[in-house]
């Protein structure tokens, strides 16, 4: 119906349409009450006549009476959302080289320990070389935060590639276990540095309609370039695996000369023009982009005169709230179990006694969860943030349960045969659960729920809070497995799922098409 408003507009003039029409109709026709236009009916029948090529219109006493399915709007004059989809797509390929780096020590672990290398590499060293990751995260995050508002998203993302570079160079021609050691921190700055970045660089551009979409992308891609590891690791040797890793970032910088810089940065640097440009890319749809310009500098000019010291804004209500959701998120987000599951998975596909090639498990598992993260960015936007997040961590929690349990009479030499099928079915299910609801989610809420006065802080406060957990799972989730046992590891996994449970349900709120302000109301 709007659209056929749009195109009388279009074809009377905005002039001559003074008073709205009156709307009616079903889904095959839509009726026009004319009775209040200005315009004559002769005029209305000329002009009609005129634009037969569009529609087929039939006077009856002063109502217009179109069928649908006739109605064939120029193309020019559809809404788009190419360029956002296009972008995204762009640079959470930064997502792919997390992925990698993630991804790299699964297949190229047991390859140090036979000696690919001309120096010895021992289990001790391994653990480190896969702990050091998300230590050298750490460390990006705060730096990014520094930074990115002076050097601009783009120009940083574009910066990141060179360590990444450098990281990966550094890993295929190393002549120590410490160089190793270097490559890994700076391949894990970058990574870290990226988690900042990309959720606040995917906010800024898109549509309210289609945010949540957006931000899943970040995670698939992520699951994308760890299966992109785990197959090529399973043919090639250490060497070919990190230069196979090292070409994606030099691929990534070629992909960025695509992108824009994001409207809110030019805004924020006084740049009215570029900041106008940079938005009509993004919305090549009906009618001009002044209205939602206007908004953001109404916003930008708000938050500066709000603006508080750091230590201030952090006693609103909006921003403690916002901090503690976003901590609990990453608190639940990793000890229900997804780092230990995903990337342990080779080990309880082994102590099932499952026949499947411990490479073959990996490229399911993560082939699994790449196609349920992409079942996470069609219904993120359709079935809401906290919805999938109730989903997901009740499901992880049932999984883990089951798993535990069979580990359990395992342990306990009960004969349970005849259920060796449960921890595989429970975690290619709780692969999906973590895919389409908590793993995802949790990043695109990152982008929502804090204060723009201090969006940068806290963004770099929750990123580095996650990965200090990521590390602790990657490090010591196998000295506690030796110390409490697989089942009660698993058991202590549930455990946290009941809690997020609680958490989502009283704590988190739905930010489902409700735009910036309208969360911090809520949160306030």
């Amino acid at each position: 119906q709007l659209l056929m408003m749009v195109l009388l507009i279009n074809i009377f003039g905005k002039n001559e349409l003074r008073v709205p029409a009156t709307m009616s109709g079903g889904t095959d026709s839509i009726q026009f009450d004319i009775s209040n236009f200005t315009v004559e009916d002769q005029s209305l029948k000329k002009k009609l006549s005129e634009h037969h090529t569009l529609f087929d219109a039939k006077i009856l006493a002063k109502t217009i009476s179109v069928s649908l399915e006739e109605i064939n709007l120029d193309k020019e004059q559809q809404p788009r959302r190419g360029a956002q989809y296009l972008v995204a797509v762009i640079v959470t390929v930064s997502g792919f080289i997390i992925g990698t780096t993630l991804g790299w020590t699964s297949p190229a672990g047991p390859m140090m320990k036979n000696k690919q290398y001309n120096f010895p590499v021992t289990e001790e060293n391994i653990s480190w070389i896969a702990a050091l990751m998300p230590l050298g995260a750490m460390i990006g995050c705060p730096v990014m935060a520094a930074v990115v508002d002076n050097l601009g998203r783009k120009r940083t993302m574009a910066f990141l590639t060179i360590p990444t570079i450098i990281g990966w160079v550094t890993i295929i021609w190393a002549s120590s276990v410490t160089w190793i050691y270097v490559g890994r921190a700076l391949t894990g700055f970058a990574s870290g540095s990226y988690s900042v970045i990309v959720p606040l660089y995917t906010s800024e551009i898109a549509d309210m309609e289609i945010r949540g979409t957006l931000g899943t992308y970040f995670q698939l891609q992520m699951f994308l370039g760890i299966l992109y590891t785990y197959v090529f690791g399973s043919y090639v040797n250490v060497f070919s695996l990190s230069t196979a890793c090292a070409l994606v970032p030099t691929v990534f910088a070629c992909l960025l000369v695509l992108v824009p810089e994001s409207p809110i940065y030019y805004l924020m640097r006084a740049d009215v023009e570029n900041a106008r440009s940079s938005l009509r890319y993004f919305r090549q749809s009906l009618g001009n982009v002044e209205e939602e310009l206007e908004a953001m500098q109404v916003s930008l000019v708000r938050a500066e005169r709000d603006r508080l010291t750091l230590t201030k804004a952090f006693q609103t209500a909006q921003a403690k709230r916002g901090l503690s959701i976003g901590l609990g998120l990453m608190v639940f987000q990793q000890f229900t179990g997804c780092n230990a599951v995903i990337f342990y998975a080779t080990t309880i596909f082994n102590a099932t006694g499952s026949a499947i090639q411990p490479n073959t498990s990996s490229v399911i598992v993560s082939i699994i969860a790449l196609m349920s993260t992409y079942g996470s960015t069609l219904a993120v936007d359709r079935l809401g943030r906290k919805f999938l997040l109730l989903v997901s961590v009740v499901v992880m929690g049932i999984s883990t349960l089951l798993i535990g349990a069979f580990f359990l009479g395992k342990d306990f030499n009960y004969d349970v045969s005849p259920v060796s099928f449960i921890p595989l079915v429970s975690l290619c299910t709780f692969i999906v659960a973590f895919s389409v609801g908590i793993g995802p989610v949790t990043w695109i809420m990152m982008g929502e729920i804090f204060p723009v006065q201090i969006k940068d802080a806290t963004s770099s406060i929750v990123c580095m809070f996650n990965w200090f957990l990521a590390f602790l799972v990657t490090k010591y989730f196998g000295v506690l497995v030796s110390l409490i046992y697989m089942y009660n590891t698993f058991f202590l996994f549930t455990m946290f799922s009941v809690l997020g449970t609680l958490f989502v349900w009283f704590v988190v709120p739905e930010t489902k098409g409700k735009t910036i302000n309208e969360i911090q109301v809520l949160l306030g």
